[in-house]
């Protein structure tokens, strides 16, 4: 395979896992579990799993053009995300570990559709402000890293309130 046909999943090959981690262990959290609130300045655990769902869709398909939004909740990504946008209705164990598995499914769909090559595509939406300019590979960072920061953050919140973590290593 040459750069310009070999797909960048081998740069991502422990994600799928980590999705899968957090899935599961979202879908054994009861309602009130996922009503907690790890300070008062922040949401609860529920939001911050909608939040992390919603921005995928975001980055990924309202800004840089992937396709698959409307197989996931959030059709709406730029004016409907939880934590951002609204903290009532809360979404169930059920909802957030179904809004994990379709959201990731675009994920999927990019690492194997995106090449070596498109990583160093910009991407614009001049509509949108003079700051939107981001390249493929800089948006598929972001929304990694951003997986990983709420990941994170949510073992914090797990661990202080006597609750197995999500474990990316094992």
């Amino acid at each position: 395979m040459t750069n310009s046909t070999a797909t960048i999943r081998p740069a991502f090959t422990k994600w799928p896992e980590y999705n899968d981690r957090l899935r599961d262990v979202v879908a054994r959290l009861s309602a009130q579990e996922l009503a907690i609130e790890p300070a008062e300045d922040r949401w609860p655990l529920w939001a911050t799993i909608g939040h992390l769902c919603c921005q995928r869709v975001f980055w990924l398909c309202d800004f840089a053009g992937q396709p698959g939004a409307d197989t996931t909740p959030f059709t709406n990504a730029g004016f409907e995300c939880p934590g951002d946008d609204y903290l009532e209705p809360a979404l169930g164990p059920a909802e957030l570990s179904g809004a994990l598995e379709s959201t990731f499914g675009i994920v999927e769909n990019v690492l194997d559709g995106w090449t070596l090559e498109m990583l160093e595509e910009e991407i614009s939406r001049p509509e949108w402000g003079a700051d939107w300019v981001h390249t493929r590979g800089s948006v598929l960072q972001r929304v990694f890293s951003h997986d990983i920061w709420h990941a994170a953050e949510l073992n914090e919140s797990l661990v202080a309130n006597g609750l197995p973590p999500i474990d990316l290593w094992d």
